[in-house]
C-alpha cells in the first residue's frame, strides 16, 4: 500500500505481457499512474490499461495489463509510478 504519493515500483521481467493487480485503497477512489519501459514511455508496447504515453488510471480492484511487448521478447525494466496516495499494488502476473 502506498504510504505517500508519489510512489514507484521498478521490476525487471522477461515476458510478452506484464500485468499487475491494482486497487484504490478506498472504495470508489481513483489513482493516476505512469508506466515506463526501459526508462521511456511504452509506445506500441503499452497494454490495454495504459496509453502509449504511459498514463493510466486505477478505477477499481482488478488485473491491469500494463505492458504488451511486441516481438522480439527480451529482458526489460518496467516501472510504475502511482501519482495519488490511495494506491495499492497487489501482485504481478505475466503472459
Amino acid at each position: 500500500m502506498l504510504q505517500s504519493a508519489p510512489g514507484k515500483i521498478i521490476f525487471r521481467f522477461h515476458s510478452c505481457d506484464l500485468n499487475l493487480i491494482l486497487a484504490p485503497a478506498t472504495a470508489g477512489g481513483t489513482v493516476r499512474f505512469n508506466v515506463t519501459l526501459d526508462g521511456a514511455v511504452p509506445g506500441e508496447n503499452c497494454g490495454l490499461d495504459s496509453a502509449p504515453d504511459g498514463t493510466g488510471m486505477i478505477r477499481g480492484p482488478r488485473l491491469y495489463q500494463l505492458i504488451r511487448q511486441m516481438a522480439p521478447i527480451q529482458d526489460r525494466t518496467f516501472d510504475i509510478e502511482l501519482l495519488d496516495g490511495d494506491g495499492r499494488a497487489l501482485d504481478f502476473t505475466f503472459g
